[in-house]
């Protein structure tokens, strides 16, 4: 078995580059998913949104007001409020996940699709930093700080896709098909968005591979097609009791 983390920024090609991974015979587990998912009415971390950021969050259908919502993470400064209801509950269920996965398959490869594994990092030490004062946290699962800030708990092995941030702007605008009088919008919002993650250089020097994808759809292909007898073999050689430590 083999945990993998596949991560980028926006617009580097993270989905593609899962898609062709699964075709290989991944089973690719999608982070952005998860999260749509668990804040959905229903769920505790819908709930717990509603709690902390008030009725405003929600539409009229009594769902989350995305927009708003994401107005309020990134233009008003709440997007680490926001993070440490949602990335606990998304790492829980991906663990989850991949249980279900290696319990099917001893040998399989898992692969995490997410934008920010090194921010879930990044954001549990700030909040860790700021809770000094405070009782330390008794659990060791998901929603300790300990795991939280620790991805080699929860991944054996990390992809970092990279490419020009001129070029995941411009891949981010085209894949929302928007009227050209709106593109400045969605530019800015892009910038905004990249502002908050790690660049691309100081993430592919914690990765375990690299994949660039500032060229064609071919390149990208050769690339992922290369890895993945590398990633198939490590999960040959790597033991379930050993890779779960």
């Amino acid at each position: 078995m083999l945990r993998v983390g596949l991560t980028g920024s926006l617009g580097s090609g993270k989905s593609t580059v899962a898609s062709m991974l699964r075709s290989l015979g991944a089973e690719v587990i999608e982070a952005d998913a998860l999260g749509r998912e668990l804040m959905e009415p229903g769920h505790d971390v819908f709930s717990q949104i509603v709690a902390h950021f008030g009725p405003g969050v929600l539409s009229e259908d009594g769902r989350l007001n995305r927009p708003r919502l994401a107005e309020l993470a990134f233009r008003k400064g709440r997007l680490d409020e926001l993070n440490a209801i949602v990335h606990p509950a998304v790492i829980d269920l991906q663990r989850r996940l991949m249980d279900e996965a290696f319990a099917r398959d001893p040998n399989a490869v898992a692969v995490i699709e997410s934008a920010l594994i090194f921010e879930v990092v990044r954001d549990a030490l700030i909040r860790a930093d700021k809770q000094k004062s405070s009782a330390p946290t008794a659990a060791d699962g998901p929603s300790s700080p300990e795991w939280l800030t620790d991805w080699r708990r929860r991944i054996d092995r990390i992809i970092v896709i990279t490419a020009p941030d001129e070029l995941k702007i411009a891949r981010f605008v085209d894949r929302l098909n928007l009227p050209p009088d709106n593109r400045a919008t969605a530019e800015a919002d892009a910038r905004s968005r990249l502002a908050h993650q790690i660049p691309d250089a100081e993430k592919a020097a914690q990765a375990d591979y690299v994949i660039d994808n500032s060229g064609d759809l071919t390149s990208l292909q050769r690339q992922v097609s290369e890895l993945w007898p590398r990633l198939a073999a490590e999960s040959n050689n790597s033991p379930f009791s050993l890779s779960l430590q």
